[in-house]
């Protein structure tokens, strides 16, 4: 198993990137939450990954955070989801996003993620609700989820407003250095969607 990769970024175009470790280049798939935070080409980055092995392929997934890797690999869990549609979820909502809706049973919130249908959504909530550790609304225990950065969660609110995730994401590059809050970087990505 391949568990994490540190080198070089020789390629990237979302979802793909190339990393090139010792004069090997490993193609992987990474979420766009993960693509937030990788540097230039050319720039070092150390990846979490995770490795799927297929007759016909053996595939590489890469995570900037170990919240990230954890949420695929319970998703791989639930029957009918692949990595895939697992990508697509964590590309389309953030990991504290998602144990929210898994805690509130919220089927409406995770059919606006691109590729998710409601019988998809309904299997979710119920599988990975045990996975999570997650009680019913009402009750007294709570999830525990480390914050997702303020880029991921506003990338999940456009998307969340109907925003394709290539469009997402480039607003928020739009922004602009500069440490900025979430309402923030939605503020300014809306403004910018509407100067287009």
């Amino acid at each position: 198993m391949i568990g994490s990769l540190r080198g070089r970024i020789a390629s990237k175009s979302p979802p793909r990137l190339t990393v090139e470790v010792g004069g090997v280049g490993y193609e992987m798939e990474a979420p766009m939450s993960t693509f937030f935070h990788l540097p230039s080409i050319g720039q070092d980055v150390h990846l979490l990954t995770h490795l799927v092995v297929r007759e016909d392929a053996h595939l590489l997934y890469a995570f900037a955070t170990e919240d990230e890797r954890r949420l695929f690999r319970g998703l791989l869990k639930v029957s009918g989801i692949g990595p895939k549609i697992a990508l697509a979820l964590l590309s389309g909502i953030s990991v504290d996003a998602f144990v929210l809706c898994v805690k509130n049973q919220d089927v409406d919130a995770l059919v606006r993620v691109p590729g998710i249908g409601r019988k998809t959504a309904e299997r979710l909530l119920i599988e990975m609700r045990d996975r999570l550790a997650v009680t019913p609304p009402g009750q007294t225990a709570s999830a525990t989820a480390v914050p997702a950065s303020p880029e991921a969660e506003a990338y999940g609110a456009l998307v969340a407003l109907g925003y394709r995730p290539a469009e997402a994401t480039r607003l928020l590059k739009g922004v602009g250095p500069g440490t900025h809050s979430t309402e923030e970087l939605i503020r300014r990505a809306l403004q910018s969607a509407a100067r287009d």
